[in-house]
Parts: structure tokens; C-alpha cells; sequence
């Protein structure tokens, strides 16, 4: 059954009726290049925001009331306007967040970050897909763990993730294959304890988010011939009540030229709101951001178990 007429079902059609965040793509280049990434970023990507799209954006947020700015990539670190997008939201008064691979902050001139983020209260939300070395190393590359260790131990030395603190770390948790999260909260406890014990590290919440078959990772399904099989166990792990909080009902996903789409998913299929021209952010006022949101066989993976999104589990 199409996502669309499943959802309308329970007679809760999917529409964006106000946007809590802009949820912003400066590009595609990373340090990593992950199997798992629907992005399809890498070290090789040129994929960057230029200054000029950034401060239209900005403009934009300036004359908005939307009251959370979440900026992601790649790795949005490695973006030359980056910093000044933290800067500027910060100024005007915006929640900012940023998802962060924690090893980027060892690529040369990105060392000050865990005090840059400390200075501008940035939220951080950073991908540790498993507490365990092997695992990470393997969906991510070999080193990577090693590496967010390191990274993880400078934000906690800046105060990230302290009870004391107001700076908040979230870490990620996303599944090794075609597989669904295991619930949020054990998760959380499991990571806390071996971090804890074998690091000293800590943290503040674990987000789990299910790997959607788009781009790289389903690039790998398909190799591997699970591709129809996971889109089965998502289809047949339908969650009705995840459907009033899924991501896209309040957020707005911008990429890196400034055209916009209902989430970051679409994004990456090149899904424009609407199905209709694409339009730039600056180029419409909030108001005509709202409406009816596109789906398709690849939203199942927000709705599957306990939901997934953004903000980790919705259920």
C-alpha cells in the first residue's frame, strides 16, 4: 500500500501547519564516507553552500519566526560559511543545532570546535553508531571510533554532556543493516554504562534513527539483494501513532543552492515541495511553506517500530 493512502487511513493526512525548524544542508563534503549515508557524502564531494546562498537564508531566518535553525551536511564543519551561520542564528536568537561526526574535529583547522560550539551554545548531535569499536568501524571506517573517543572526551573537557551543564550532547545510534532500532531508552542505558566504565565519557541522550533505502545505503541493499526485504519489514512495521509527530510536519529541509523540501530524505531524492517547481527559501514566505507534504515508499522507514526521525524515536 502507498504511504500516503496507509497514513490516510488514520485519518491523520500529512500536512506541515507551522515550521519549528529549518533544517539546513550545507553540502555534501565529509571526512567520512559512511555505508549507511543517504546522503552519499565523502571526501571527494564538491557539494558546498556558497557565502551568498548562506546569508540569503539568513535573511530569510531574520525575518522569519521560525525559533530553531539545524544545520547538517556532510560534515557542515568542512563548509566555509558554516561558522557564520552559527554565528548569525545565534544572534538572532535561534536554537542552533549541528550534526556532528565528532572526527572532524581532528582535519586541520578544525580544532577549536569543541570551544566554538562551547561560545555559541550549539546543541550537538553526534553519529556513534554503536558503543562498541568493531561495529563503528565498520559501517563508518577503520579509525573512526578511536577517533570520536578523542572527539567525545574534548567536548566533555569543554562541559558537553555534563549534568551541571546547559551544553547538550546527544549521541546517534543507527542499526549495522537492514534492521530496526532497538528501543531508545535500553539503548541509552547500554551506551552510558560502557562509555562510562571504559572512557569516562558521558552524555546526554541517545537518539536512534532507522536507516532509510535511499542513495548509499541502497546502493548496498541491492547489492546484497535485502533491498526488497528491508522496504517489506518497514512496511510491516507500521506505526499508526507515530504519524502526529513525524519530522516534517514542523520542519523545513533547505540544501546547499537554497531550494527547498519537505525533509532532508526527499532532499536526497530531489523531491521539491509540492512536486511542482523548485523554489528557493528566499524566494516565498514562510506562510507558503505550509501545506500537504510528499511521501513515498521510503517514508515507511520514519513510521517503522518505534518511529524515527531527527529527534530519534517518536513513539
Amino acid at each position: 500500500m502507498e504511504f500516503a493512502e496507509r497514513v490516510a487511513e488514520e485519518a491523520r493526512p500529512l500536512r506541515r501547519d507551522r515550521i519549528d525548524t529549518l533544517q539546513i544542508n550545507v553540502g555534501k563534503l565529509c571526512n567520512q564516507a559512511c555505508v549507511h549515508c543517504h546522503v552519499d557524502a565523502g571526501p571527494r564531494r564538491t557539494e558546498i553552500m556558497p557565502a551568498d546562498v548562506a546569508e540569503r537564508i539568513l535573511d530569510w531566518l531574520a525575518r522569519s519566526n521560525v525559533p530553531t535553525v539545524d544545520i547538517t551536511g556532510g560534515a557542515p564543519e568542512l563548509t566555509p560559511c558554516f561558522r557564520r551561520l552559527v554565528e548569525r542564528a545565534s544572534e538572532l536568537g535561534r536554537a542552533v543545532i549541528v550534526r556532528h561526526n565528532f572526527t572532524v574535529q581532528h582535519v586541520a583547522g578544525q580544532e577549536d570546535l569543541p570551544e566554538f560550539f562551547r561560545d555559541h551554545r550549539v546543541r550537538l548531535i553526534g553519529s556513534l553508531p554503536c558503543y562498541l569499536e568493531a561495529n563503528v568501524d565498520r559501517q563508518r571506517g577503520k579509525g573512526v571510533y578511536a577517533g570520536s573517543i578523542a572527539g567525545l572526551r574534548r567536548l566533555n573537557a569543554v562541559g558537553y554532556g555534563r549534568p551541571e551543564s546547559e551544553l547538550t550532547l546527544d549521541l546517534v545510534y543507527t542499526p549495522l543493516g537492514p534492521s530496526l532500532p532497538p528501543p531508545q531508552g535500553s539503548l541509552r542505558d547500554d551506551y552510558a554504562a560502557y562509555l562510562s566504565e571504559h572512557y569516562g565519557i558521558v552524555f546526554n541522550d541517545l537518539l536512534t534513527i532507522t536507516n532509510v533505502p535511499i542513495n548509499r545505503f541502497r546502493h548496498q541493499l541491492q547489492r546484497e539483494g535485502k533491498l526488497e526485504d528491508y522496504y517489506q519489514l518497514l512496511e510491516a512495521s507500521f506505526n499508526p501513532s507515530t504519524v502526529g509527530r513525524l519530522m516534517c510536519r514542523t520542519q523545513l529541509s533547505v540544501d546547499w543552492t537554497g531550494l527547498v523540501y519537505d525533509c532532508d530524505f526527499n532532499q536526497m531524492l530531489d523531491w521539491h515541495i509540492g512536486n511542482g517547481r523548485a523554489y528557493r527559501l528566499w524566494e516565498r514566505p514562510l506562510e507558503a511553506w505550509l501545506g500537504a507534504i510528499q511521501t513515498g515508499r521510503h517514508c515507511y522507514a520514519c513510521t517503522a517500530g518505534c518511529g524515527s526521525s531527527c529527534r530519534g524515536a517518536l513513539a
